[in-house]
């Protein structure tokens, strides 16, 4: 087991050091200058020289990313003199457009993009899950036909459209929710959940549909192996065979794909939150795409990709404990 977490967080560090690497040569080698993006039009080849110093881009490609990667763990000094800005790890940078450091600005939107997150999974996981289920049981029948429609047309949809189409019937021609606003669920829980029902909804409409598909099948094929017949041919009850035998081993490929999806949607949830105006990480990432804010957006993209690594080491520690074959295989 101990062999099993070591090797796990070694890929861990491997593939978070070439995001890094990777993400760091778009951004500040392709992209343009950030020195003149900073300083502006009217603007002295000087006062360019001096910006570039103090943010370190006139030192080696290499001298760069090392201090960038010295900066996460350590934090980093940022010019010299009485105009340098001491950056606390793990540093980021800076916003060009704000000034604000960029682990300070994730750290204010994550819980926002982690609420948006959290609701949409209960509604995928319990839809999805029950909707598999269900279809399985009723295989061949009308309710699992009727069930497979649905799901189709959840798959068929896409996020933005869905998005504009119940924000137009709900908001603007039935007046059941009103206009999504930044309300605390301290000062407000009622209002608090209505700003959120509808980017849960959206966002779970998609992936409910694609867990019902994986449920489904799953289910079906497990019924079908040799230890859930040798079960019912010993007089099991029907609910016992499933919940003993069935359902566990079908729900277990869940685990990991469920895994993968919320920690792909901590990093935030793009077009979701750039459509009902909710101030996450999905909308940060936009608005700085949109001013070619490079700071930010990185910092955005190696959150993303630390929560998916994590995500995945999680699922695969998870697998561990719920089956007994891949502590067997780990401990080999």
């Amino acid at each position: 087991m101990i062999r099993f977490v070591a090797d796990r967080l070694l890929g861990m560090l491997v593939v978070l050091f070439l995001v890094c690497l990777f993400t760091f040569v778009i951004f500040f080698v392709l992209s343009p200058d950030p020195a003149v993006q900073i300083c502006g039009k009217n603007c002295t080849p000087e006062a360019i020289d001096q910006i570039r110093a103090n943010l370190g881009l006139d030192q080696p490609f290499w001298t760069q990313f090392g201090t960038f990667l010295t900066g996460l763990f350590a934090g980093r000094t940022y010019g010299t003199g009485p105009n340098a800005i001491d950056c606390a790890a793990p540093c980021l940078g800076y916003s060009f457009q704000s000034s604000q450091a960029v682990t300070d600005m994730i750290a204010q939107r994550l819980p926002v993009s982690a609420t948006v997150a959290v609701g949409a999974a209960v509604l995928w996981l319990l839809a999805g899950v029950a909707g598999g289920l269900l279809s399985a049981v009723r295989e061949g029948r009308f309710a699992d036909r009727f069930i497979a429609g649905l799901t189709l047309t959840g798959m068929s949809i896409p996020n933005y459209v869905l998005a504009l189409s119940l924000q137009f019937l709900l908001v603007v021609t039935l007046g059941w929710l009103p206009f999504p606003q930044a309300v605390a669920f301290t000062d407000d829980p009622v209002r608090w959940f209505q700003n959120f029902l509808m980017p849960w909804i959206v966002l779970a409409v998609g992936m409910a549909a694609v867990y019902t598909r994986l449920t489904r099948a799953n289910v079906i094929e497990t019924l079908q192996e040799n230890y859930v017949r040798t079960a019912r041919a010993k007089g099991l009850s029907p609910g016992l065979v499933w919940r003993r035998h069935a359902l566990r081993p079908a729900l277990t490929p869940i685990v990991t794909i469920f895994g993968m999806d919320f920690a792909g949607l901590l990093g935030g949830a793009l077009i979701t939150e750039t459509v009902f105006g909710i101030n996450g990480i999905g909308k940060m990432a936009a608005d700085s795409i949109t001013k070619n804010d490079q700071p930010v957006i990185m910092g955005v993209t190696l959150l993303a990709a630390f929560l998916v690594v994590v995500g995945n080491m999680v699922v695969d520690l998870l697998y561990t404990a719920i089956d007994p074959r891949v502590r067997v295989g780990s401990s080999a």
